[in-house]
């Protein structure tokens, strides 16, 4: 992702988005987008939902059922909508995705990725926000706080993407927000029930993601 393809949508912004305060960054993208922008949550935690509601109370917020989540999630994606009436708006995989079981080449992209992407396009979505973080992985190491997205033709935003683990950690404690409950039993990133797992004392966090697989990255991001 490069950083911006699009000068025109910046020409009249000199804004330092790598300084400026999430509250602040929310503002902008709020005057800028209104109803062209979107949430998307993988509903593994609340950080980036409180943050944002805060800021953008209807926001729409996307959570993609891929049909293979934990029942656990399901129950916690219901339970966090109610919490913060959230104007929630749930996908479903490609038509084909049942040719594509959990794990395999293509599953991400027919159960996550082009369910996205479709509705991005349906819905002329002009920016979304996610909640992804350099620390993440490799790839996202050098993702901007706001950049243009090649793979989906639009701005993306990442709020806390200068986050460590410990920042959304403190944030979860110091605002008591609600917690996903398979994360008391040691899933720490969670994703599909068939290829996650939950992750060992001193390993990386998202080292329960596609174990065995060489893999880290679902499309969606990268």
């Amino acid at each position: 992702m490069t950083l911006f393809t699009d000068e025109k949508l910046f020409e009249d912004e000199k804004l330092d988005f790598e300084n400026m305060s999430i509250t602040d960054l929310l503002k902008w993208a709020e005057i800028t987008y209104g109803g062209d922008l979107v949430l998307a949550a993988s509903f593994q935690d609340t950080v980036m939902i409180d943050i944002v509601t805060k800021v953008i109370p209807n926001i729409k917020t996307v959570f993609i059922d891929t049909g293979m989540h934990f029942d656990e999630t399901l129950e916690f994606v219901e339970k966090v909508k109610e919490f913060y009436s959230l104007n929630l708006i749930v996908l479903e995989p490609a038509e084909d995705a049942c040719n594509f079981p959990c794990g395999v080449n293509g599953c991400c992209k027919k159960r996550k990725v082009e369910p996205f992407n479709k509705y991005l396009k349906d819905s002329k979505t002009k920016a979304w926000i996610s909640g992804i973080k350099r620390v993440d992985t490799k790839e996202r190491a050098d993702a901007p706080v706001v950049g243009w997205d090649d793979s989906k033709g639009l701005i993306k935003i990442n709020p806390i993407v200068t986050w460590t683990e410990s920042d959304v950690e403190n944030y979860s404690k110091q605002n008591q927000l609600l917690k996903h409950p398979l994360v008391s039993k040691g899933y720490l990133s969670i994703g599909c029930a068939p290829t996650t797992s939950p992750v060992k004392p001193g390993e990386p966090i998202r080292s329960g993601r596609w174990v065995n697989l060489d893999k880290t990255e679902c499309g969606l991001h990268i």
